[in-house]
């Protein structure tokens, strides 16, 4: 073992204790480890042990961390797992034919979803889908290379849910404004989506590149080089994207409390005046005091998605008038 030899040590205990999960298969390949925070809140230690936990499971060659997804138990040959799927015979949704199986992997990516949207990403594990499916985990993998490949077709197919439509509307800014409440409807459905999606590492999902295509073409005919085309796309994604960040941990944090975001509010109100009355914040008093202001997801997607339309205008029109983009992306 790479870290943490004296089984005496609580990180050496919580290993041994995973290990034993991955060696039964109460674990199985591909599902998700314990977050550190979970290690935290369910064996009581600090966030450094939980950090060397999952730094020793990966050392040993158990886990390997999956971009948007976590640390993950890793796919080993020859393992208990391999042999329980081989002994276990095969369903008649594979015997069918290919139509069949193609309709497995939907049922699949729509059960995954489904815990997603309820529970977060997080609770959408191999062996959970294979529960709800009732079906063994590593059948699963006959049709889903590993988790990171079904978060891939979970995001597709949300994408898919919300078409763009056939004919734009006329002007850059109408096509722009359509395109990011598009979006914002697609992460308010699916708040886990916003956590999976990257601009550095771009999902590769059809569905979602059909997206950075409709908008590079919204503003394809402004006069705009091949640079400053791209970083128009990637800003608009990224815009919608950061607005709902936040929405997958606090439906997370609403139902750890039971509290909606303004019932939380109102148990910090005391907390709250106390800070204000104590004059060192005196424009915050004076908002907090009046009536007419409210301050939401809604409302920062609303004000944020007019700034940046706007700041694309200026941009614009600095490069002066161009031809104007057909009505149809493509």
């Amino acid at each position: 073992m790479a870290v943490d030899d004296d089984a005496r040590t609580p990180s050496a205990r919580i290993v041994a204790e995973l290990r034993t999960r991955i060696a039964t298969g109460e674990l199985a390949a591909g599902e998700r480890l314990p977050s550190t925070r979970q290690i935290v809140r369910e064996w009581g230690v600090a966030m450094a042990t939980a950090s060397r936990v999952l730094t020793t499971l990966r050392q040993d060659g158990l886990a390997e961390v999956v971009p948007g997804v976590g640390t993950i138990v890793r796919a080993l040959p020859n393992s208990r797992r391999s042999s329980r799927r081989s002994a276990r015979p095969a369903p008649a949704h594979r015997v069918a034919g290919r139509s069949d199986a193609d309709a497995f992997l939907q049922r699949i990516v729509r059960t995954a979803t489904t815990i997603a949207d309820a529970e977060g990403l997080a609770a959408a594990t191999m062996r959970r889908i294979a529960t709800d499916l009732d079906v063994a985990t590593m059948e699963l993998y006959r049709y889903v290379r590993g988790r990171d490949h079904l978060v891939v077709l979970m995001a597709d197919a949300a994408f898919a849910e919300y078409p763009l439509p056939a004919r734009a509307p006329t002007g850059w800014r109408a096509r722009l404004e359509l395109l990011c409440r598009l979006q914002w409807t697609l992460y308010r459905r699916h708040p886990w989506l916003a956590q999976v999606v990257s601009l550095t590492r771009p999902l590769l999902a059809p569905n979602a590149i059909a997206h950075t295509e409709w908008t590079m073409r919204a503003v394809a005919g402004q006069q705009l080089d091949a640079t400053v085309l791209v970083h128009v796309a990637a800003t608009v994604a990224s815009f919608v994207r950061g607005a709902a960040v936040n929405l997958e941990r606090e439906a997370e944090a609403e139902q750890d409390t039971g509290l909606t975001e303004d019932e939380w509010m109102y148990t910090q109100r005391e907390a709250l005046a106390a800070a204000l009355r104590s004059g060192r914040f005196p424009l915050l008093a004076a908002v907090s005091a009046r009536d007419d202001v409210d301050l939401n997801v809604e409302s920062l997607f609303e004000f944020g998605l007019q700034r940046m339309l706007d700041s694309i205008g200026v941009l614009l029109a600095e490069r002066g008038p161009g031809p104007r983009p057909t009505d149809t992306p493509t």
